[in-house]
Parts: C-alpha cells; sequence; structure tokens
C-alpha cells in the first residue's frame, strides 16, 4: 500500500466520522429543536435529506473500498459530499458567519481530495 493509498485511508476515515455524526444528529434531533438552531429558515424535511445524504455518503466513502465490491462508488459518494458541504459553506456565508464558514469549506476540500484521489491517483481497486 502506498503511503498516498494510507493518506487517502486515514482522510476517507476521518470524513466518514465527521458525516456520520452530523448526518445523525440531523435525523436523531428533533425537527423543532434542530430548526431553532439555524440561522436561516429551512424546510425540516430537507435538513433531514441532507442527514440522510451525509449519512450515506459516509458509508459511500468507506464500504466499498473495505468490502472491494463496486470500489468507483468511492469517488462519487466524496463528490456528492464535495455537493453538500459546498451548499454548507453558501449558507454558513449567506447567514452572515464568515468564520464559521471555514468548516465546511475545509472539510469540503478534504472530500475534494479523496475524489480526485480515489478518482485519478489511486483507484481503491488498485490500493
Amino acid at each position: 500500500m502506498t503511503k498516498l493509498s494510507v493518506a487517502l485511508w486515514i482522510v476517507q476515515g476521518l470524513l466518514a466520522l465527521v458525516f456520520l455524526l452530523a448526518g445523525g444528529i440531523k435525523l436523531v434531533m428533533p425537527i423543532d429543536e434542530l430548526m431553532a438552531q439555524m440561522p436561516l429558515p429551512l424546510p425540516g424535511l430537507f435538513v433531514q435529506f441532507i442527514g440522510v445524504a451525509e449519512v450515506l455518503g459516509a458509508l459511500g466513502l468507506i464500504l466499498p473500498g473495505l468490502l472491494r465490491i463496486r470500489p468507483g462508488l468511492t469517488p462519487l459518494a466524496a463528490a456528492g459530499l464535495v455537493v453538500i458541504t459546498i451548499g454548507a459553506t453558501v449558507y454558513t456565508l449567506a447567514a452572515g458567519d464568515v468564520a464559521p464558514a471555514l468548516i465546511p469549506l475545509v472539510v469540503g476540500l478534504f472530500a475534494a481530495f479523496v475524489a480526485y484521489g480515489r478518482w485519478r491517483l489511486v483507484p481503491p481497486g488498485r490500493a
């Protein structure tokens, strides 16, 4: 296993933890409490949909490579999480919070690293 492959697995694992936590909170917390924490109004079902997408994306980062079943899904899961983090960054900026917008931006950059790394540099089937 190359150093790049190890680095990708580490980042994939950390991202999976982040998105499992974030998505799990959106799915477990009551909608009223969740909406009370949002700086701008969003439909509750949309937030829950994002939670499902985050949990599925987290599983897509780990399971295909780990089980060696359809490993080409890993870069697609990472790319989907990039889209989610772009939305989170824009939403945070629209709420007027510049510094907190750096968190989804950095997470999105790591997801982009995994997407590109698993698609072009070290596909999971070859590592």
